[in-house]
């Protein structure tokens, strides 16, 4: 468990890599303008997939037009380069962080750039790019604040038992501790208010999802799920670990998030 200390020297690294990352995405790319739709994918070592997925991104979304910006969580694989031959953005972190990390500052990012909406999808070619405007349709109508993709609603390619158990599971907890009906608790696909990202407190390098999840449905985002597919890894293996450890972490920040926002709801409300 992290001390007050180590927390502190996490965060000043993290403003370091940030700031090292914008200053290379700045110098490379020159002031960006995004599209109103940015699509985020966070990379790690995934130079021989990232190719496929960034030319398989439509070039416009719920009649509206998209860039593609990938982090690249640590370089040293050529990632990048692949990821600007084909015209897309490359912001690149100098170390690995984790896919929180990552996304965090894709999130920044993206807004900075005057994007209106945000959506996610994995480096690994199991988002299935025709599901990416079913999930942002939601919000583009004004209907939503925030929209998850569910394997659960749709369908997924994974043969694993456990791995799919899990999600069930996490759905049932997540469910119950934020009183909102949730089947999918890790879905890559999501889709976003741009600003949303910037209202939350997300400090989880790793294990995400789920903290963006509860932390937005305590602070009141409407949300809503839409099917989708999740396919097979088209190469390379999960940098995530293995089952029993993926879920022990999972679980620490499924139940530290929600200790967090509800101490937090509970301090405001009684101001």
């Amino acid at each position: 468990m992290m001390t007050p200390r180590d927390e502190r020297q996490r965060r000043q690294v993290d403003e370091l890599v940030d700031q090292s990352a914008l200053e290379e995405f700045l110098s490379f790319h020159g002031h960006v303008e995004f599209a109103p739709v940015v699509v985020v994918i966070a990379a790690y070592h995934e130079r021989d997939n990232i190719g496929a997925v960034v030319e398989s991104i439509p070039t416009t979304l719920c009649g509206l037009g998209v860039s593609v910006l990938v982090v690249v969580d640590g370089e040293d694989d050529g990632t990048s380069a692949i990821v600007r031959k084909l015209g897309a953005f490359a912001l690149v972190c100098p170390v690995n962080r984790g896919q929180g990390a990552a996304l965090r500052i894709g999130y920044r990012t993206a807004l900075s750039g005057g994007a209106q909406y945000i959506v996610t999808a994995d480096a690994d070619g199991q988002s299935d790019p025709d599901d990416l405007a079913h999930v942002l349709q939601p919000v583009v109508d004004g209907e939503a604040d925030f929209v998850s993709g569910s394997r659960t609603l749709g369908a997924t390619e994974s043969t694993d038992t456990v791995r799919n158990v899990g999600i069930r599971f996490f759905s049932v907890v997540i469910s119950r501790l934020t009183g909102t009906p949730v089947s999918d608790t890790a879905n890559p696909i999501r889709a976003m208010r741009a600003d949303l990202p910037a209202r939350l407190t997300l400090d989880e390098p790793q294990y995400q999802s789920s903290e963006l999840l509860i932390g937005a449905l305590f602070r009141g985002a409407r949300y809503t799920e839409r099917p989708v597919t999740m396919r097979a890894r088209a190469s390379g293996h999960s940098k995530k670990g293995h089952n029993l450890v993926y879920g022990y972490r999972f679980s620490r920040v499924v139940f530290r998030t929600w200790w967090r926002e509800l101490r937090l709801r509970r301090s405001s409300g009684a101001n």
